[in-house]
């Protein structure tokens, strides 16, 4: 069943359990924001790419964290569920900011195959391992591919279809079929970078004797 949702489209993806983080200096979306707050509301944020406006998140403001005398704010909002637009309205009625009837997706997490989880688990590991970011990242046991979907080196474009799966387990095939194209290549960057690294230096060779 479609309902009315505010909308302050932005040129990203956020995924459900996000935090993002927004400064907020136009009028519409200091109006939008402040009516969030006063009436403890929600808002969406869809992804506007390919000048198109489809999918998105719904947020909530969770804090404020700076006002500002001309009443810009910093704000630290939290996704949760993902949408389709099926109605866009710039401006929506009586308002500065736009607007849209949106429908819900579902977000199943049953039905996961463990075997996938951990070969996705295991390739996240691997790919880490290549950036030399091992030390830096931990990975939960309890993760999900949405918790992952800024790490892993995925384009908007391929953040953008992920946000559109509805299902855990389809999301996991998505994930294992990038990192087994792109591990690959990126290893043999970083074996590029390590050949023009040692071609830079003299190097001496003992002689052949034959």
């Amino acid at each position: 069943m479609a309902q009315f949702l505010p909308l302050f489209p932005l040129k990203l993806v956020a995924f459900p359990g996000e935090q993002l983080n927004l400064h907020i200096f136009e009028d519409r979306y200091k109006q939008l924001i402040n009516e969030c707050i006063d009436g403890g509301t929600r808002f969406g944020i869809p992804a506007y790419l390919d000048e198109a406006i489809e999918y998105g998140t719904e947020m909530s403001v969770e804090k404020v964290i700076k006002e500002y005398s001309d009443g810009r704010m910093d704000i630290v909002t939290l996704a949760h569920r993902v949408f389709q637009v099926t109605e866009f309205m710039n401006p929506a009625p009586n308002k500065l900011y736009a607007g849209g009837e949106v429908e819900f997706l579902d977000n199943v997490y049953d039905e996961v195959d463990e075997i996938t989880r951990q070969r996705m688990i295991e390739l996240v590991e691997e790919l880490f391992e290549v950036l030399d970011l091992s030390d830096n990242i931990r990975i939960a046991d309890d993760i999900t591919v949405f918790d992952l979907g800024h790490k892993i080196g995925l384009s908007s474009q391929k953040k953008y279809q992920l946000l559109q799966l509805e299902r855990e387990s389809t999301r996991q095939n998505f994930v294992v079929d990038h990192l087994e194209k792109t591990i690959p290549v990126i290893r043999e960057m970083e074996q590029a970078r390590e050949r023009i690294r040692m071609n830079g230096h003299f190097r001496k060779f003992d002689p052949l004797d034959f």
